[in-house]
């Protein structure tokens, strides 16, 4: 990730000093300046994206970075996405909301959906929580969400994929029975991979006991961007 984040530095950098050096585009305004190398830097970080992550790849950082559409269609995609996070911010507020690429990556932990040790049962406040997302995801229907689930590394590797993917399971399950088209969403186990925090704590182990969700641009919404931008 770090090397990503360097990498779309220097191009957007030199970008930069390209377009603010080129006689061509002195008598442009800053807006169309910013388009102009928003868009190609969009494409500079699709092509690091796919030679570094692939698409799904890394949990849900992989799937909202590989999905990347970059130019001006896909400044239009992170727009809304924009506006979407906020929203989310706003409805769950103990909820870790990331704008990644053009797409969202939505961290459900301990201060918003739980689970206890060996167990994918939602809670009473689980579920409080999640009520409050359904009227967002309603609202952004041209969205494809990827629920991943997540252990502590207490138990063997094999039965914390299986556990990780029941928890994946039971909120996509809880926010289709909210009305949500099941069609929109994929789960995935990731056990005990990529933890937030130390397994040598409980208040850490707690906090590995997540789901995260990858919410990116559904056919619909990339062909409706790209109309808008004019391709």
């Amino acid at each position: 990730m770090k090397k990503v984040t360097i990498y779309l530095l220097i191009a957007v950098l030199g970008l930069g000093s390209f377009f603010t050096s080129c006689e061509s585009v002195k008598n442009t305004n800053k807006t169309q300046r910013g388009a102009a190398i928003g868009a190609v830097a969009g494409g500079v970080l699709g092509a690091v994206l796919g030679n570094n992550i692939g698409k799904g790849g890394n949990g849900a950082i992989g799937a909202v970075l590989g999905g990347v559409i970059g130019g001006v269609a896909g400044g239009v995609i992170g727009n809304k996405m924009d506006k979407q996070a906020r929203e989310i911010q706003k409805a769950l507020p103990g909820a870790q909301v990331e704008r990644v690429g053009e797409g969202i990556r939505l961290v459900l932990g301990e201060n918003s959906v739980r689970f206890d040790t060996n167990k994918s049962t939602l809670t009473a406040a689980a579920k409080a929580n999640l009520d409050r997302l359904v009227p967002v995801f309603q609202s952004y229907a041209d969205t494809d969400i990827v629920i991943y689930g997540y252990t502590d590394i207490t138990g063997k590797p094999e039965y914390n994929l299986t556990l990780s993917e029941q928890r994946a399971i039971a909120v996509e399950k809880y926010l289709e029975s909210k009305g949500l088209n099941m069609s929109r969403f994929k789960m995935v186990g990731m056990g005990i991979a990529d933890p937030i925090a130390t397994n040598d704590s409980p208040e850490g182990r707690s906090q590995n006991r997540r789901v995260e969700f990858a919410i990116t641009a559904n056919d619909k919404m990339v062909e409706d961007a790209k109309k808008q931008a004019g391709n």
